[in-house]
Parts: structure tokens; sequence; C-alpha cells
């Protein structure tokens, strides 16, 4: 191979020791082409690798006798030999010993199978990796034992033997461990407490200290056989003044009152390595909620940015522009992008709680929260970076990131890399850096909070620094149509957020949003009803400085909040209430597109997945995130004219629809747990069936109407019970089945309940069983049931649970619609209900007409079409069909079963009326209008009524 020049001709005398070494020893060399050009890429790039040859022979012998130079290992091969190799070990200097002479194998082989080409990164990473699990697991398992046998055995309360739980963080704890990397070790054990059966007695945390310490000194201190892995401490709680073990509960306790932020970016990577398997799952479960917030945390974005300028600072007094982990369009910023959208979106999307970054950036890709030819830049750089970081450290085992600014140097890199020299080498690497640096700058992008050249300068608004006419004119001139008024209004908020006691952070923040807001709202069309809307959401959020981050990180979010608040006074109240919604407003794209059944399904899937099926509570509060979520985006799309208002219910009913069904699974699990499956039902599933009556059954929900359900279940048998060991009778199973959904869905948890729950249309009334067989069911509709309940029975369908159940309800259904009735008698009891309901119910009064209830309103047009559903349904079931008032009316007009033109007017008329009764929810107004309005259309509706209802035609 020619070398340039540039060859060292000290590792070639390596090279030719150990031939000769090899010939003595009757040791057989590989002649092929394959090795000869592996073995001179090896020796031009690692002087180490070359040494330990010089100095070992015998390892590099058994590594090409072996054939493990040539091959990748499978899982577990590393343990497995590593178990080997400590079998005989009986102390610790035989361990240290044993362990180091494993590590310089396998060094030797993993450096050989990456400088030769014969590894791409992943398998190199991933062999580190394994390599530093494998020695801490087995060396800590020996000296446990030997702790154990020196000074007794830690136990908790229950008398059950504790053992060390180890942390590995950084790149170990992510499984990206580098060629020549620390290892950064936390230690901790689940509970203090003493040791009793020693000869003397030890607190928990002494016995764990010296444990942690012998571990850290069998890896790490220097023998004549070199080291196992550097270990670093550090990052445990307190740092270097901090016990080197602590107790679950005295690092809750530090994580939750005292780490530094930059803690929870160190945490993200944590991945425990040794220690029992249900303390490691507890000690994580206990450190979640430190790492990864329930809302979106816009503040990372502001600490990583303070973070990444201090050490650009340090690099800058040091000049480390060479580094090519910490300097610019280094590793450490493509590992910065991906731990903001982690820190941000990771409590609220648990994808994102992973450790490897290049699984985090295709989970960006995946969610587009970064572009995708962005993120194949960035994964591209990534491993090109690692490559040359594991290149540099290979030639000497030296854990160094700086470029060689030598010649020779810069040659060896570029040739291990794959260039022929440095001149083509160095601007591939310069336009990854650069790549990389364009995207850290752009993500981190501190937000533009200064005004426009020429635009009025709104900050002394908020600073109140301006004399007041000076303030008077300068909100007239944004558009105010009174700015004495709005004066006030900033005037209030002011000292209305100064009594909350914000933080200093929480001030800063505030300081620097308010002009933003400001200037966004004089831009809106209508600034005076925007400032009052919005300054009420931030007043309910101030306190939440994560939330004012937000804002100044996404402007965006503050331009949707505007126009949207112009809109509909019901927005600020929803996200005044749960802040958490103003999560949605993050991407407009997604705020104006209402997710259908299948992406809401999958939506749900994804906020669920990692909860504890027995953590209720959380269950609830992500059921409520997701069904306000989707309404906020529905609304928003209705209003933007972005959906017809036509199919506005259709979504929402999809919405409510998906979530009974979820809360149906998830309340069945939990009795399926308790009390096994209830045996002899019609079904395949549950035996259990939701039905959805009135808006729901309708398909026509609208803004905060409430679910009108009934329950049935498949039981066929009086006498069943439950086929597990606490076994309960069916009808027990299923009536607690009811009351925990009710439960589930009109609980209020921080978010809100998910819904209001009507059962009353069940069999019977509130007096009626919660949840009634579908045999008693049937007989009851058949027998007992008022033409009223059949009326209902119209509106009527399955909205959840078993496929089967759900079939034979609808041959119930169609067989009580399709009965022969009497058309005088139907009209007279169907007429008399509408009379007893309007005289209850209608708010008609003071020159309003209420909607639904007044005479010519929705109700007249519901009652008119369940009128003709149960009279004409026997000689025409197709009648039986539909639910929705548009469809039924549309088959009576097809089978000409109306007079003249009222299917067309009352569909004309419903639509209408509908459109003023969802507009009036998200006005918050009463669902009146003044009686001018709808003049026609009720007029219509009015005579149709006596035509069809009262002249008996």
């Amino acid at each position: 191979m020619s070398d340039g020049g540039h060859s060292n001709p000290a590792t070639e005398s390596h090279w030719l020791d150990w031939l000769g070494w090899a010939s003595e020893q009757g040791v057989a060399v590989p002649d092929d082409a394959a090795f000869a050009e592996a073995r001179a890429r090896v020796w031009e790039a690692s002087e180490f690798f070359a040494t330990a040859t010089a100095r070992h022979p015998g390892d590099f012998a058994e590594l090409i006798a072996s054939g493990d130079l040539e091959r990748a290992y499978g899982e577990g091969v590393l343990a497995q030999r590593l178990e080997a190799a400590l079998a005989g070990v009986a102390d610790e200097l035989a361990l240290q010993k044993s362990l180091r002479l494993f590590r310089r194998r396998e060094m030797m082989r993993i450096v050989w199978r990456d400088l030769a080409g014969f590894a791409p990164l992943s398998e190199t990473l991933e062999d580190l990796s394994e390599l530093a699990d494998a020695c801490i697991r087995q060396a800590l398992d020996r000296l446990s034992d030997w702790t154990h046998a020196e000074f007794g055995t830690p136990r908790d309360s229950a008398g059950r033997p504790l053992r060390l739980v180890v942390l590995a963080m950084g790149k170990l704890g992510a499984r990206e461990l580098n060629l020549s990397s620390d290892i950064d070790l936390i230690f901790a054990f689940p509970q203090g407490g003493e040791v009793t059966d020693g000869p003397r007695r030890l607190s928990h945390e002494q016995f764990f200290v010296r444990l942690a310490q012998r571990l850290v000194q069998a890896l790490a201190t220097q023998t004549v056989d070199g080291f196992v892995f550097r270990v670093d401490t550090r990052l445990r709680p307190f740092g270097e003044v901090g016990p080197l073990a602590m107790s679950f509960q005295a690092m809750e306790d530090y994580y939750q009152s005292q780490a530094r932020e930059w803690e929870r970016y160190a945490m993200i990577k944590a991945r425990p390595v040794a220690g029992d398997p249900a303390d490691r799952d507890q000690l994580m479960l206990m450190l979640r909620p430190f790492v990864y917030r329930r809302y979106l945390d816009f503040g990372a974005f502001e600490s990583l940015r303070d973070l990444k300028r201090m050490i650009a600072k340090e690099l800058y007094r040091r000049g480390m522009e060479a580094n090519i982990k910490l300097g610019p369009g280094g590793i450490r910023e493509i590992e910065f992008i991906g731990q903001a959208f982690q820190l941000v979106r990771g409590g609220r999307d648990p994808d994102l709680q992973v450790r490897p970054i290049r699984q985090v950036l295709a989970c960006l890709a995946d969610k587009r929260l970064m572009p995708a030819d962005a993120i194949a830049q960035l994964d591209a750089a990534y491993v090109f970076l690692r490559l040359v970081e594991n290149r540099l450290q290979a030639y000497r085992d030296q854990q160094t990131h700086k470029l060689p600014e030598d010649a020779a140097g810069q040659w060896r890199l570029a040739r291990s890399m794959g260039f022929a020299d440095w001149p083509s080498f160095a601007p591939v690497l310069e336009a990854h850096r650069r790549l990389v640096q364009q995207q850290f700058d752009h993500v981190f992008a501190a937000p533009d909070t200064h005004e426009e050249p020429g635009e009025s300068s709104l900050n002394g608004l908020w600073t109140g620094t301006h004399e007041a006419l000076h303030d008077l004119e300068l909100l007239e001139q944004a558009g105010f149509a009174d700015p004495a008024a709005a004066r006030i209004r900033i005037e209030q908020f002011r000292e209305n957020t100064a009594r909350k006691g914000l933080s200093s952070r929480g001030r800063d923040r505030l300081a620097q949003l308010m002009p933003m807001v400001l200037r966004v709202i004089a831009a809106s069309e209508q600034p005076d009803l925007v400032l009052e809307r919005v300054l009420r959401v931030l007043e309910s959020v101030a306190r939440r400085t994560a939330y004012l981050a937000m804002l100044i990180e996404s402007p965006d979010i503050l331009a949707q909040l505007a126009r949207l608040s112009g809109m509909s006074p019901w927005f600020t109240d929803q996200i005044g209430r749960h802040p958490l919604l103003l999560d949605e407003m993050i991407d407009p794209r997604r705020l104006y597109a209402p997710l259908r059944r299948e992406d809401l399904e999958s939506e749900l899937d994804a906020l669920l997945e990692h909860l504890d099926a027995d953590d209720l509570e959380q269950q609830m509060e992500r059921l409520h995130q997701f069904a306000q979520g989707n309404m906020l985006r529905v609304a928003a799309a209705d209003l933007t004219e972005a959906i017809p208002l036509m199919v506005v219910s259709d979504y929402l009913t999809e919405i409510a629809e998906v979530a009974v069904a979820r809360v149906l699974r998830l309340a069945f699990a939990h009795l399926v747990c308790q009390h096994g499956h209830p045996t002899s039902i019609l079904g395949e599933d549950s035996g259990f069936l939701v039905l959805g009556y009135g808006k729901l059954g309708g398909i026509e929900l609208g803004y905060g109407s409430d679910l009108d359900l009934v329950f049935l279940h498949g039981t066929e048998r009086v006498s069943a019970m439950t086929d597990g060991k606490k076994s309960i009778s069916n009808e027990q199973f299923y009536a607690r089945l009811g009351q925990r959904m009710i439960h589930m869905m009109t609980t209020r948890t921080a978010s809100g309940a998910l819904y209001e729950i009507d059962m009353r249309l069940r069999p019977d009334g509130n007096k009626g069983m919660l949840a009634r067989s579908i045999n008693s069911f049937a007989a009851y509709q058949e027998s007992d049931a008022w033409t009223w309940e059949h009326q209902a029975l119209v509106r009527a369908r399955p909205v959840a649970g078993d496929r089967r159940l759900a079939e034979r309800f609808g041959a119930v259904r169609r067989a009580i619609l399709c009965r022969e009735r009497n058309p005088e008698t139907l009209r007279d009891e169907v007429r008399t209900m509408r009379e007893k309901m309007r005289a209850n119910l209608d708010k008609s009064r003071d020159e309003r007409f209420d909607l639904k209830q007044g005479s010519g309103g929705i109700a007249d047009i519901e009652f008119m079409v369940q009128y003709a559903v149960l009279r004409w349904a026997a000689a025409h079931p197709e009648l039986a069909d539909w639910t929705d008032n548009i469809r039924l009316l549309e088959t009576l007009t097809r089978l000409g079963l109306l007079p003249g033109h009222a299917a067309e007017n009352l569909t004309d008329a419903y639509k209408a009326l509908r459109a003023v009764y969802h507009r009036s929810a998200l006005q918050q107004q009463p669902k009146t209008v003044p009686l001018d309005r709808l003049q026609a259309e009720r007029t219509r509706v009015r005579e149709w009524w006596r035509v069809l209802m009262e002249s008996g035609e």
C-alpha cells in the first residue's frame, strides 16, 4: 500500500516482530489478499493495535485462529465468554487481571473489525457497550458475593436481600460507547437501613458505598495489564461531594428539589445495567417525571441554548475549534437537537423516550417534527463524525476528539476514513459539520422579540414607563377602538401577575413575551376583543413558566391563539381551563386538519401505550387530553371553514366513539384481572355493548354535548358466573363494568372530565338496572316500552363493544321499529309527548327563540322524522337503516312518503337550525336567537307540523 511518505516505521516493525514470533511458534499466517489488505489498514491507522500485537503476540494469533476477526458476535456471546474467563477467579486481584486481559483481547477484535471496514458503526458501538455492560455486571456479581461474605447482607423491611443498582449514563447509557470512552456511572440502592448479620453494624449506605468503590477500582485502576474502563462518577447527585451510592428515596428528594437543569439532559440516557429487575424498573419510574414533563417543555430550548453557549465559550477560551465532539457542527450539537425535542415533547409522546440518538432522529422524522431531508443529513453527519471519533481514538487508545494538526496525523486519519489524503477528506468533514451547525442554529435560533423598524414601540406599554397620553396614542395607532379600556386591561394584567409571585425566571420570560403578545394582538382584526381573551389565557398560565417559554419559542402559537380567540370565546375558555391545549396550536397543519377514526385510534394508542395498566388516574388524564385536543382541532377547522359545517358532528361523534370504546376496553381488562371472564354469553369478545342514543346515536354531537348511553350484555343464563379466582355473577360483573366506565368518563381530573353521561334512556330510566341483558332489553322493548322509548330507539345505535351483540341489537331494533302501528294512535302519542316536552323545556321568551325546543325548532323536526319512521317502517324496512335525521329525510323523500316538499323543507330548516346551534356553542351564547332570525325556516317547520301531526294527512 502506497503511503505517500507518511508511513510509520514503528508500527511496521511491530508487524515484522509478530511475523518472526509466528514463525518461531509455528503459527500460520493467512496469505489471502483480504487479510493482507485489512492488516495494512489496521496497522496504518492504529499504533495501539500494532503495539498490543507486538507485546501480546498470542492474543492476535488466537484471534486469527478463532475466526473472530471475520465475524460479528451474536447476542450474549460477549457475556458468555467473559463468564468463562472469570470462572476460576477467587479474589479481587485475580478479577482485575482477568477483566483486563479479556478487555484487551476484545478491544483488539473490535478495533480490527472497525478499521478493516468489516463492522458498521452500529456493530462497533454495540460491541463496545456490551463489553462494558458485561464487565460491570459480572465484576459486580463477584464483588457483591465477597462483600456480603465480609460485611453481611442488606435487606429490605420484608427481609429481601438488596442489590446495588448501577445506572449507566452518557454514551454507555445509550449503548453508543466509543473506542476510548469513560463510562459514566451512578450507584443507587432501594432503601436505607442497617446490615445486622455482619461482624459489625453497617448502614446500607456504608455497605453499598464500599461495594461501589470496589467496583470502580476493579474497572478503573491502572495495573501492569492496563485498565478495563475509566469510570466517571461525577454525574451522581451533588457531584464529587455527594455519597457514591444513594438510596432511591434520597435520589428522588434530590432530583425533585435540588437537581440542576443539565442533569435532566444527562438523565435522558440513563440506563440500568445491573441490579434487581424490579428495583431497576422502580428507579426508572421514579426518575421519569424529572426528565419528561407532562406538558410541552419549551424551556428546554432556552436551557440548552445557554448550555451550548457556555460550551462554546469554553472551547473558544481553549482554542478547541477542531474538537469534533464539542466544537461547531460536532457530535454534541446533533445530540442537543435530539435532546431538545425529547425534553420538550417526551412527556407527552413516550415514543421519544429512547436513548440512542439515531433512534431519536428517526422518530423526529416519522413524526414530522423536523424535515426528512434535515434528519437524513444529521444522521449521515452523526455516522461520519462517530467514525472519525473512533479513528482518532483507535490510534493510541486515548480519549481524544481533536483533529490532528500535523501532516502525518491528518494523512493517517483521512486514510482510515477511506480517503486518499487530507485534501479530499477535509471538505467532506467540513460539509457535514456545516450542515449540523446550520440545523443546530435553526432549531436553537433565539426567538425574535425585537420590533420591526418603524413599528410603534409597545414595550413601554408593558413596562409602564410611558406617560398615559403616550400609551393611549400608541394603542390608537395600533388599531384599538377603545385605547383607554385597553390600557386599563394591560395594567390590570400587570398587577395581577405581579401579585402571583412569579419566579425571577417567570418575570423575565413574561417581560420577553408581552411585547410580542401586544404586537400580535394589535395586528388582529378585533384588537380590543382579542386583548381581553388572550390576557385571560395568559393569566391562567402566568405561573407556569414552561408555557411562557412555549409562547416565546413558538410565535405561531400566539398567532393562532389571537386568530381563534377573535372568532370564539370558546377557545380561550377551554385553553384557560386546560393550558395543555396550547400544544395543539404548535403546528397549523395539524390544528386545522382534524383526525378521522383510524388516526384517532393511533393517537390514543400512543397516548396510552406506556402507561401502567393499573394507573387509572393517568389513563383518565390522557383520555381527557385526547378528547379535548381533538375537539379543539375540530372547532378550529370549523370556524375557519377548513371543513364543511355539516361534517362537524361527524368528527365530534367519532372522537366520542373512539374514547368510549377505549374506556370500555380499559375497564373490561381491569375487571377481568380481578374476576376473570364472564361465561355463557352471546358474543365473541366482551359480551358487552354500549348503545349511543340521541345526538351520539344520531351522529349529531355538538361541542360540549352529553352522551346518552345504554349498556347491554350478552348473558344467556341468569346464574352464569365469571371464571376467575374471585368469581362473581355476570350481572355483577357487567354492573361494575358500567359503573367503572361512568366513573372514568365523568370524574374530573386536572384536565377536567371526559364527557357528561346521561343514562336515563335505559329501560325503566333511573330506576332500571345499569346494564341489562340483551334478552331482557328485547322483552322490555316488545312489551313494556312507551312510544317515546321507541322514538328514542330510532336514534339508537351501537357505538362500542361486542360485534355479535351489536348484530343481535340490530335485529331487535329493526323488529321494534318495523312493527305495525295505528297511525292515529301513534300521531296522538308523539304529539302529546312533544307538547309535554315543550311545556317543560322551551326557553323561548323575552323576544328570544329556543333553537331546539321552541315551536318550529330542531325537536319538532326530530319528532316528525321519528313519527314517520314508526308509521311507515313496517312497509318500508329501509327506514330502520339509519339513525341520523338527514339520511332518514333523504329516505323518506326517495320513498315519497311525505307530502309536497316536506322532506326538502325540513332538511333545509334542520341544517340551518343546527348551524346556528353549533355557532352558539362556540360563541358561548344561549341556544336561543332573536325572534326575527330564521323566521322562514321556523315558519315552514310549524306549517309541516300542522300538516303531519295535527291535520292527519
